[in-house]
């Protein structure tokens, strides 16, 4: 069980948390309640906080915590695997909980591949069973703009930009060794970074679709347009570190094609929300179409922020 006073454990459960207290305590009551656990441990990063999270967590007795000044997702998350003791480190969010048999899982799939330290354990996210959830929101959770679930098989082998650390297990020594990038400012993109960098290393990430949290974090048309340009801008730094990444990050595009003028994005605005309000009037193209108008104008503007190559007619390093 959590807090179990081991010189070592099986498992480093690592939590950044910012602003979100309620939920958190929902996400630490659920691992107390694990079935069938691995010995773990449970680190709470708070990164940077505005709300009652230091005192709140500083008389839970049960959690390492620490407190550090806000600096993103990455940051916190080094932190934690510097303060951690077990073989694996699992991921998750202050908005993922965890369902019983979570760690069970996680710990099985690791066993079952003789602990090899360069497979990691993706597990499922979806959306709580109690929520209204739209076609939007199973959308994003399905088809790559969040996740892409419906993209992968239980069981299978999954590329590196499936490393979601909602959920993901992953040996210590390895993170030890190769730390998060810590010049990305928001959580976007610096997961799929450190995972582009062990891919190189052999790092291969098998899918348990039975490793199960739920995330309650609701998301709607204006509000995910909103995160996608502030992913757009990341994808820019992404681009700045690697390149080679150009068309996997959309820069070709911005070379390829103009951008949709304000009423385009205006109707396409308008079938979206239909969309998310009548199911019978989703549409996935419209979604799709909409949330990439969002990322190219922020890959845009941080394109125009960054030292990276260009020539008169767009951005050099792309592969064709």
């Amino acid at each position: 069980m959590a807090g179990q006073a081991h010189s070592a454990m099986d498992f480093s459960v690592v939590i950044p948390t910012h602003d979100r207290l309620d939920m958190l305590v929902r996400v630490l009551d659920a691992l107390d309640a694990q079935v069938d656990a691995p010995s773990f441990e449970t680190i709470v990063i708070n990164d940077g906080s505005r709300d009652d999270t230091d005192r709140v967590m500083s008389q839970r007795k049960s959690i390492t915590f620490r407190t550090q000044p806000n600096g993103g997702p990455g940051r916190a998350r080094n932190h934690g695997v510097t303060l951690a003791r077990g073989r694996y480190v699992v991921f998750i969010g202050d908005d993922t909980v965890p369902e019983p048999r979570f760690l069970a899982e996680h710990a099985r799939v690791h066993a079952e591949a003789n602990d090899d330290p360069l497979v990691a354990c993706l597990g499922y996210t979806g959306w709580p069973d109690s929520e209204r959830v739209t076609a939007f929101m199973d959308y994003i959770n399905d088809y790559g703009l969040q996740f892409g679930y419906k993209l992968i098989e239980h069981g299978q082998v999954v590329p590196y930009n499936f490393f979601y650390t909602s959920n993901i297990s992953i040996d210590r020594e390895l993170l030890l060794a190769h730390p998060f990038d810590t010049t990305f400012p928001s959580a976007a993109w610096e997961d799929i970074e450190l995972a582009y960098r062990l891919d190189a290393k052999g790092l291969k990430i098998r899918y348990n679709a039975h490793a199960v949290t739920r995330h309650y974090h609701r998301m709607d048309v204006d509000s995910f347009a909103r995160r996608q340009y502030t992913v757009g801008k990341s994808g820019a730094i992404f681009y700045q570190k690697h390149p080679e990444l150009g068309h996997f990050l959309g820069v070709h595009e911005l070379e390829t094609r103009a951008l949709a003028d304000e009423s385009q994005l205006a109707k396409l605005r308008r079938q979206a929300r239909l969309g998310e309000r009548f199911r019978l009037l989703a549409r996935r193209q419209v979604f799709e179409t909409l949330m990439r108008e969002h990322y190219l104008r922020g890959l845009k503007d941080g394109l125009a922020t960054s030292e990276v190559p260009r020539s008169a007619s767009g951005y050099l390093g792309v592969p064709r």
